[in-house]
């Protein structure tokens, strides 16, 4: 901070920069490498200004996924494999009541699919968290991955209701009107969903209710015994976490223009897992991150084929006999398993756990103030005693 009271942003990056771990400043390094790789690109005319803002959109998409999750199983500890399924309704919502081409025909202004579709995402976890919210660990995985194939099924078999494998194609965007295009709009509420999510789930993080469901996911009888209504907390995280994936949704139908219960697989429920095991379970940071790396490596590989390393890697393995037939899909499973276990390995926290997100910044700048203050006044102490020592001795001898 100046001397006029504002904050000095260079001064506050400084700082962080200072403050991190070593492990913590390469993340950043190459995350900064990465950015800068892709200006150039983009200046140079090697990368599409576009394709770049799409990879935003989906980079926003997965971040709100990992959020979601977090705050499920990285505050409360809950186990939940139906990520997708809430992925899909915040979708179908959104396309069935928006767009010409759907079943219902009825035409709602985008603007008016978004709350929807957090109502719908909302009424189906409380119905679904009522009865398995009482069961603990793997019950509730397992419920949850049931949960996650019966959303596909219905959304593929009541065709007259939501198209069923034909699928629903073109979806209005809000401020659609706007003449920056449609990719730049949709960019656009990426970009403030993702801000907002972010912001409130470091909010709620650092809130009572946050520390309240720590402390569940670390000893749900603890919790109990301190007088905690569990099953209300894991409750409440369990509806935020998948109103968020529902947002994620919405926002795959704004970017793609295109939905199909094909997209529903559990796979994606794998890949959200694998970005907040990458990124550091409880940290918004690390499940942002997560989110990035999922998004670099599923399109990363679907040009690889097409590259002289790509040979040359096919062939290397097909000579000590590991994926004879490598493709671009078992290529992307490939790089996803081997930075799951470089992860464990040597951060099994997490590539940015959280640790300073813990702390409000108040509270670490109070401490330092009243470590300045303490040290005021050790130093006022010291200037008065050696002027109090001769007064008393004078008034010792007077007695």
């Amino acid at each position: 901070m100046s001397g006029d009271g504002s904050v000095d942003p260079v001064a506050t990056i400084r700082s962080r920069w200072d403050a991190a771990e070593r492990a913590d400043r390469v993340v950043y390094a190459l995350v900064l490498a990465t950015v800068a790789s892709l200006l150039v690109g983009m200046a140079t005319g090697v990368v599409s200004v576009m394709y770049v803002a799409g990879l935003l959109i989906l980079i926003a998409m997965y971040g709100l996924l990992s959020v979601g999750l977090n705050i499920q199983w990285g505050y409360a500890g809950l186990i939940n494999f139906s990520v997708v399924a809430f992925f899909g309704l915040g979708a179908y919502a959104a396309m069935l009541v928006s767009s010409p081409q759907s079943p219902l025909e009825l035409g709602w202004h985008p603007a008016v699919a978004i709350p929807l579709a957090i109502v719908v995402a909302a009424i189906v976890a409380v119905a679904i968290g009522i009865p398995t919210l009482r069961l603990r660990a793997d019950y509730l995985a397992i419920a949850t991955l049931g949960l996650a194939e019966v959303v596909r099924l219905i959304i593929l078999h009541e065709r007259q209701w939501t198209a069923g494998s034909q699928g629903i194609s073109i979806m209005p965007v809000p401020l659609e009107w706007l003449p920056v295009g449609r990719r730049w709009v949709v960019l656009f509420l990426a970009l403030a969903f993702l801000t907002a999510v972010i912001l409130f789930a470091r909010r709620i993080h650092r809130s009572p209710w946050g520390r309240a469901q720590r402390t569940i996911r670390a000893d749900e009888d603890l919790a109990q015994a301190l007088g905690k209504n569990t099953y209300r907390l894991k409750m409440q995280a369990f509806v935020i976490g998948s109103v968020v994936m529902s947002l994620a949704g919405v926002l795959y139908v704004f970017h793609n223009q295109f939905l199909t219960p094909g997209m529903l697989l559990p796979i994606e429920t794998f890949y959200v897992w694998v970005a907040l095991i990458l990124g550091g379970t409880g940290s918004e940071r690390g499940a942002l991150l997560g989110g990035v790396i999922i998004v670099a490596i599923r399109q990363g590989t679907r040009f690889a084929s097409d590259t002289a390393a790509f040979d040359l890697l096919s062939g290397a393995l097909a000579t000590v006999g590991v994926f004879p037939y490598l493709n671009s899909a078992s290529l992307r499973l490939f790089l996803v398993g081997v930075l799951i276990v470089l992860v464990i390995r040597f951060r099994p926290e997490g590539m940015l756990p959280p640790r300073d997100e813990l702390i409000w910044p108040d509270s670490r700048e109070g401490d330092s103030n009243e470590g300045e203050r303490g040290d005021g006044r050790v130093h006022r102490e010291a200037d008065v005693e050696p002027s109090a020592g001769p007064a008393a001795g004078s008034g010792g001898e007077q007695a």
